[in-house]
């Protein structure tokens, strides 16, 4: 086989992958359309990464992109048919509808992936004058607001200015970045649940850190000050208890469920209360249910969170056996997880158990169980055969021009169609 000959193979071999690819999309929006990965994850590319063994991100792209193919034929089409390859449709999806993904298309035939990318990443920028009135409208309109709905969930709305959103976004994706990729975790929630979590975190760390004006005021030390803005549990020994009566769980004065309470007396403070005629008669000393030595052990051991491919190292002790049910606060009876996991364990969507070697084991609500890396299954179907090439096409949609010699005509009808996604 000649260099030709191999160069025409490789890229007969990338036409049937992407022909592949298209199949499996096609498959992956029916597959998260009937939720097939709920038993278990919080999405569908959680599941994909897990049972493909990808990074998350290229899966949430995966999935973004089924759903899109749906309502672009012409961009289905052409990616089933080996004209188009995946990266390209992956750029076109970001922007395009029905009626302008002819344009794009006509783009992407003449050029490369590289310069598809670009064309849709372009924005439009106003004048001078334009930015300055659109800078004093965004001053004005700058709010926040914030209220517990009747569901118990805080509602958090706001417009900031583009200084402090961004400050705000990479605090949010700093505190993102810490949460789910520190140990190359593979598994993640939806963005706007990973944002949701990160800002918890944010909130967790300006706290401990300190707010003062001063640098004596921003010491968290101990006292009122710190005290003060403590986020407290009020609970029962009843609720606490498995199979207890469902007395008060209130956080910050919201009702909370009783899991809630007993997941996070899995690794909390405590002050014992003790009540009578509804007032308070002592208060004990507070204490930590994990106790330092504990956790140091626990970090050295499990290395971060013990749930199948997560691996996070923002974690939580969970008690295999609660504390409340009699359950040790003993290295034998503790496994470290992250907030996420240590949620699905305690609401009993993911059941837990230490096997006879005190390995953590995790099951399905329905018994199946995780495993940490499935294996792959052995290829039953070859790939697509290539597609048929007409008179000078080229396999897998490779550029036709150079992308400096994309005829001005057609790029511009492709800028149209990228500005008409920005306007929407």
């Amino acid at each position: 086989m000649n260099t030709v000959q191999l160069g025409e193979r490789i890229a007969e071999l990338a036409a049937r992958i992407n022909i592949a690819t298209h199949e499996m999309l096609t498959l992956v929006a029916e597959f998260d359309r009937r939720e097939g990965w709920a038993d278990a994850f919080d999405s569908c590319a959680e599941w994909l990464a897990w049972r493909t063994g990808r990074t998350v991100a290229t899966c949430r792209e995966n999935v973004r992109v089924a759903h899109a193919l749906e309502d672009l034929p012409a961009t289905s089409a052409g990616m089933k048919a080996g004209r188009l390859s995946y990266a390209k449709a992956r750029a076109i999806t970001r922007v395009a509808t029905p009626a302008t993904e002819a344009r794009l298309l006509a783009y992407a035939d003449k050029g490369s992936a590289a310069a598809v990318e670009r064309m849709v990443r372009e924005v439009r920028h106003l004048s001078r004058d334009g930015e300055i009135g659109a800078e004093e409208a965004r001053h004005r309109a700058r709010a926040l607001s914030v209220f517990i709905d009747a569901d118990g969930t805080y509602v958090v709305r706001g417009r900031l200015e583009p200084e402090a959103g961004a400050v705000l976004m990479r605090a949010v994706e700093a505190a993102s970045d810490a949460l789910y990729r520190a140990g190359d975790p593979e598994v993640r929630p939806r963005s706007r649940q990973r944002r949701a979590d990160a800002i918890g975190l944010v909130a967790e760390r300006a706290l401990a850190a300190g707010l003062g004006a001063g640098d004596a005021e921003a010491t968290p030390s101990s006292g009122t000050r710190a005290e003060r803005y403590q986020v407290t549990v009020h609970t029962e020994m009843a609720t606490l208890e498995e199979g207890g009566e469902g007395g008060r769980s209130e956080l910050d004065g919201v009702r909370v469920s009783a899991e809630t309470s007993r997941r996070m007396a899995c690794d909390a403070s405590l002050v014992s209360m003790l009540h009578r005629a509804g007032r308070v008669v002592s208060v004990g000393r507070k204490t930590r249910t994990i106790p330092p030595h504990l956790r140091r052990a626990l970090e050295e051991r499990d290395r971060g969170c013990r749930y199948p491919g997560c691996g996070g190292r923002f974690t939580e002790a969970h008690h295999v056996r609660h504390w409340a049910d009699g359950g040790e606060t003993s290295l034998a009876n503790t496994v470290l997880l992250c907030r996420r996991h240590h949620r699905l364990v305690h609401e009993g969507r993911v059941r837990m158990a230490l096997d006879r070697l005190g390995q953590a084991v995790f099951f399905t609500r329905s018994g199946a169980a995780i495993a940490s890396a499935p294996p792959l299954p052995e290829p039953k179907l070859p790939l697509p055969p290539p597609p048929p090439l007409g008179p000078g096409e080229m396999y897998n949609g490779a550029a036709r021009l150079l992308d400096s010699a994309i005829p001005w005509e057609i790029e511009a009808a492709a800028r149209e169609a990228v500005e008409a996604a920005a306007d929407r």
